[in-house]
């Protein structure tokens, strides 16, 4: 059975995919804490919050069609944990899939930190032309 505050939890992640689909960067800036720290596996940094938007800027010139196909979400204590694949349709017409996981940490109705782990060889194609 799901908490008050695992559904609150779930709502701020269903509301934060849903910003970084459409790539409504004051949606999703208003999600994040102002000092959320953003953390990849594959470069063992952080980004900021205004860092991170504009990776999703670049990102949304780079695919289209983006959709966010979330493989499973589940509850720890200071808020969910998810396997998600990132879905959209590269400027070749051809078809970007790249899976991750993603811990994402909750404070006071706010994203405080992500760390996202994924496979860097899977960005290759983001990277060409």
């Amino acid at each position: 059975m799901m908490s008050s505050t695992d559904a609150e939890n779930f709502s701020i992640g269903e509301r934060f995919m849903a910003g970084l689909e459409r790539c409504d960067i004051e949606a999703t800036r208003k999600i994040y804490a102002v000092d959320a720290k953003l953390w990849h596996n594959f470069d063992q940094s952080f980004q900021s919050v205004e860092e991170n938007l504009k990776t999703l800027q670049w990102m949304h010139r780079k695919l289209s069609d983006i959709v966010y196909e979330i493989v499973v979400r589940e509850s720890i204590p200071s808020g969910f944990y998810q396997q998600h694949i990132l879905r959209g349709v590269l400027a070749s017409g051809e078809k970007f899939a790249m899976p991750a996981c993603a811990i994402v940490k909750i404070a006071a109705g706010r994203i405080v930190s992500i760390d996202e782990y994924l496979d860097s060889q899977h960005t290759l194609p983001l990277l060409e032309g």
